[in-house]
């Protein structure tokens, strides 16, 4: 049912995205009163459709692959590599009788989509949900963070306590951790108190790689108490008896102050039988539950998390000043993008460890439908898809802007040959970067 979950959400987001991006390009040619032959969700590869019907000159439709969508230009060489109506006279309807300006308007108007879309997702998020967190303060005075293993592999302890970011107080350290700039800049020091002493943590200089390792446990985080909210039924718990209110303190006598702790630990319990020290809802002593760890890792409750109600704040912003946050967070993403880009080329980052393709991303929804998250993550997706077709590759978006910016600087159109020629190599960088992804996708799916 999980993964049915986050199946369910990456192709709902990935329409959204390809139906909104193709509807840019489609508006601007209906505009321009260049005919549109076809507009497809996912691609109809060898002609494969799994669903069509024709309005006017177009023909809509929906493909078997999922890996993007198109909309089909009449006068133009693009991806179908259709040279056929290139042999005859222009046409006032096709995309070569129109003027630069217009085709270039024509070309960018799905990357313009994406980032409109990216920036109104964060408008309205930050409106509506305003901004909710346990001050690092709070956390502090509560015994610390919590690490988990890919925090502690950077050099976080559970039970540090976070002071500053590149010298900077925090407020709300997991914002500032997460901060595009800090995690794309070249700096990447925490001031801690660990143990009653202050110290710096310099984190790894490319701790993109690290941090996009996969991991069921946060990085870093507030320690959550928690008690038994319900408990699945023929689950591990349900058969100890482990019922709703119930406290857990101790696993084989190892202590678990903290929700994520207890994951931890229960995590590297899979498949063994252990016991669990509860102290029963309203009961004064402790009692001892013996129960065997299903194989995920999990023995079947869902939790109440609290110790911070009193603690957490609420900022409320209103609807036009969230438009300028949510503007201002869509271009701090797209630069990280552009960081991180430069960085894969320069070499100083390693692809097969900072790049995610269709798996990854559809792993980032998760196994629970989270509307805050699923929106959160569409927008960011919606942005780096902005930024990947904008890029000067023939066959993106990008490429054709590349050569119309040529035209118009000459004012001379580059040859059909080129385009043609552009275009498959263009398709040809696009297939294997596309197999490069799946194979870092699976390869870490699988734990390589």
């Amino acid at each position: 049912m999980g993964t049915l979950i986050t199946v369910s959400q990456f192709l709902l987001a990935l329409s959204i995205l390809i139906i909104l991006h193709e509807l840019g390009h489609f508006l601007a040619a209906s505009f321009f009163g260049i005919k549109v032959e076809k507009f497809y969700l996912f691609f109809d590869a060898w002609g494969i459709k799994l669903f069509k019907f024709k309005k006017g000159d177009t023909e809509y439709g929906i493909g078997w692959l999922p890996l993007g969508g198109y909309v089909k230009i009449a006068g133009m060489v693009d991806e179908s590599l259709d040279t056929e109506q290139m042999k005859s006279e222009p046409q006032p309807w096709e995309f070569r009788s129109k003027p630069a300006w217009q085709r270039l308007i024509f070309m960018i108007g799905g990357v313009v989509v994406n980032l409109l879309l990216g920036i109104l997702i964060f408008w309205i998020m930050i409106w509506s949900q305003g901004e909710k967190y346990v001050p690092t303060k709070a956390v502090n005075e509560a015994g610390g963070i919590y690490a988990g293993p890919v925090g502690q592999k950077i050099g976080f302890r559970t039970g540090d306590k976070i002071i500053a970011f590149n010298g900077k107080p925090s407020e709300n350290f997991l914002e500032e951790f997460a901060n595009p700039d800090f995690i794309m800049g070249y700096k990447h020091e925490i001031k801690i108190n660990r143990n009653g002493k202050d110290t710096t943590l310099s984190l790894p200089s490319k701790l993109e790689e690290v941090l996009a390792e996969k991991s069921d446990l946060p990085i870093i985080s507030p320690r959550f108490n928690f008690k038994i909210a319900s408990v699945v039924e023929g689950t591990p718990a349900a058969k100890a008896g482990l019922t709703k209110e119930d406290l857990i303190i101790a696993i084989d006598s190892q202590k678990v102050p903290g929700f994520l702790e207890f994951k931890e630990t229960i995590q590297q319990k899979k498949n063994k039988t252990v016991v669990l020290t509860v102290l029963k809802d309203k009961a004064t002593e402790n009692v001892n539950v013996s129960l065997k760890v299903e194989a995920d890792g999990t023995i079947g409750f869902k939790p109440k998390l609290f110790g911070f109600e009193d603690k957490e704040k609420v900022i409320e912003y209103g609807f036009f000043e969230s438009a300028g946050m949510g503007a201002q967070k869509a271009f701090l993403f797209l630069a990280a993008n552009v960081t991180g880009f430069g960085k894969i080329l320069s070499g100083e980052i390693d692809p097969r460890k900072s790049l995610a393709g269709p798996v990854g991303m559809a792993q980032m929804y998760g196994s629970t439908w989270d509307w805050v998250n699923f929106w959160g993550l569409t927008a960011m997706i919606s942005l780096g898809l902005a930024f990947l077709n904008i890029l000067p590759i023939p066959a993106l978006d990008g490429g054709h802007v590349m050569f119309l910016l040529w035209e118009m600087i000459t004012r001379k159109p580059v040859s059909e040959k080129a385009l043609y020629f552009g275009q498959v190599i263009g398709m040809v960088i696009l297939a294997t970067l596309m197999i490069f992804i799946f194979w870092v996708d699976i390869t870490r799916a699988l734990g390589f």
